[in-house]
């Protein structure tokens, strides 16, 4: 069985702040509580039902394939060698003028017929890549070249993956890293108070990432009070 370790930290936002460290547990892959914990501790029901609002949201159009694959290399070379970067850069721009832009196409138009919800959004590159990637394998074609390059599997290796969901409904949250070598964030910024709650596999110290939050938090009070 799968463990995962779960660390919590908060700071109150005083003169002299004051951190809380609660010790790392020890907890089975997908369970995230013990069954003796009462949820309402940390969930108030809302009133508004989830996704209430989905309907009046505007939709996120989907991104020029050549603006992803630009955003792409900018990513990618601050982190290869020129060698490298050569490699993938000619990975990338066969894949826009080939069969990337084949599914680019068929993506658009996937998303002219879902009017109801956006497929793909931000001004990231990964999304849109992944959406490409998703949409290969369902029309059951070969993975394309690009996303065989190792500078590809690299930048997609998410160690730190973060998340907050600001709320007076919710004061603690988390989930599970996205890699085994990973740490899952779930953050909160109050009016009084942050905190976060760092979970990880066997391979990480929650530990140690803490005490390094810890420590950074410190800093930042120590800079601002001058």
């Amino acid at each position: 069985m799968a463990y995962l370790y779960s660390g919590h930290l908060s700071c109150t936002f005083r003169k002299s702040p004051r951190f809380f460290h609660h010790g790392a547990a020890l907890l089975p892959k997908g369970r995230a509580y013990s069954k003796d914990v009462d949820l309402s501790e940390y969930l108030h029901k809302s009133i508004v039902p989830t996704m209430h609002y989905q309907k009046s949201l505007p939709r996120l159009p989907i991104p020029k394939l050549e603006d992803t694959i630009r955003r792409y290399l900018a990513a990618q070379k601050p982190l290869l060698n020129d060698e490298q970067y050569s490699k993938t850069e000619k990975l990338a721009r066969d894949f826009q003028s080939g069969v990337g832009k084949e599914l680019h196409e068929e993506l658009l138009d996937q998303d002219k017929r879902n009017r109801h919800t956006s497929y793909i959004s931000g001004q990231g590159f990964d999304r849109h890549l992944f959406a490409l990637r998703y949409l290969a394998s369902t029309k059951g074609l070969p993975l394309p070249t690009l996303y065989l390059d190792p500078a590809y599997a690299t930048i997609n290796h998410n160690i730190l993956s973060t998340s907050t969901l600001t709320s007076p409904a919710v004061n603690l949250g988390g989930f599970a890293p996205v890699v085994p070598d990973g740490f899952g964030v779930g953050y909160g910024v109050h009016d009084e108070w942050i905190g976060c709650n760092v979970s990880s596999y066997p391979a990480r110290d929650v530990h140690e990432f803490l005490q390094c939050i810890h420590k950074s938090l410190e800093d930042i009070f120590s800079t601002l009070e001058g």
